[in-house]
This record gives C-alpha cells, structure tokens and sequence, in this order.
C-alpha cells in the first residue's frame, strides 16, 4: 500500500509541474500574442513591439518595444529601441534604453532612462527616478524618496541615507536643503 501511495504521489507531483511548467523558449508580441502560448518563461523569449507573461526566469530580449513580466529572474536586454517593464519583481539586470520597475528590483538598471520604485542594488543611466528607497543612484539626474548613494550633477531625495555628491544635491534630511559637491544628512 505504502508503494502505491508513493507512486501516485509522485505521478500527481510529476503532472501539476508539467501543467505549471514553462517554456525553454518564446516569442511574444501585441494582443499577448505567444508562441507557444504560455505565461511562464524558463530560458529565452524575444518580444516584439509588446510582450507579456507573467514569469520569466532567464534572458529576455525586447526589439523596439517593451518586454513586460510581472517576476523576472535573469536579464532583460532592450535592443534597437528595446525597453523593459518589471511589474513586480526583478532579481537580476535590466540593460536598455527605458527600464521601468514598479515594484522591488534586486541587481542593477543600466539604461537611459530608469524609472523604479525599490532598488537593492544600482541605477545607473542618464536619469534615474524612483519613488521608493534606492542603494545607489548613478546618472546625471537622480530623483528619489529614499536613497543611500547618489552620484550625478543634480541630486534629489526627500531622504539621504549616505550621501550624495554632484554638482547641486537637494536632500530634506540634509546637512544644509540643497548644498554643492556633497550633501549628507544632519
């Protein structure tokens, strides 16, 4: 009896993670258009124009458009006008010209433009904003709630946890509101 049970244990085991599994690899485009039609990514996808699925665990590439995922595990590539939207949860990089985080991002944002909420980890691009806590915000502009590091020419944060250093930092907590070359809070 102990086999029996054991074997259907397994075999019931064996068919829920065969129903949940993902795909090796996809391509995704507009309408949640993809193939083969499954929400859950475990190696490649290639998104076009605008590509969705729920998990990606692996490498994403988006070619002029937005590769979208609500959890993803890996690193999003944005190439020829390529960006990345993360709803939930990225642990890993995103390396494009608009990366979009709306919820936690553990590794770094490499881009143009950076466009997150909680950062553990690195912004690095042109223009960072985020309305949440950041560790390191590096760019021209930094923008934030909360931040520990900023480096860029300007500097804003209604919070500095470290210090920020550029040509006009602005923090609420700060030493002085908004002080040249280096700010850091009182």
């Amino acid at each position: 009896m102990k086999k029996i049970l054991s074997a259907v244990a397994i075999v019931t085991a064996f068919a829920s993670s065969v129903a949940v599994a993902s795909t090796p690899v996809m391509f995704s485009s507009i309408n949640n258009f993809n193939a083969p039609d499954n929400s859950a990514v475990g190696g490649v996808r290639l998104a076009a124009l605008h590509g969705k699925v729920d998990t990606l665990k692996g490498v994403d590439f988006a070619i002029v458009g937005m590769s979208e995922s609500d959890v993803t595990t890996g690193v999003n590539f944005g190439l020829l006008l390529g960006a990345s939207k993360i709803n939930q949860e990225m642990t890993g990089a995103s390396l494009g010209l608009f990366n979009w985080n709306e919820g936690q991002t553990t590794g770094v944002n490499l881009g143009a433009v950076n466009v997150t909420n909680d950062v553990k980890g690195a912004n690095v691009s042109f223009v960072n904003y985020s309305e949440g806590n950041t560790m390191v915000d590096v760019g021209a502009v930094n923008l934030s709630s909360e931040s520990t590091v900023q480096v860029g020419i300007f500097n804003k944060t209604a919070k500095i946890e470290g210090v920020q250093v550029g040509l006009i930092n602005c923090a609420d907590n700060g030493f002085l509101p908004c002080f040249p070359i280096v700010n850091f809070a009182k």
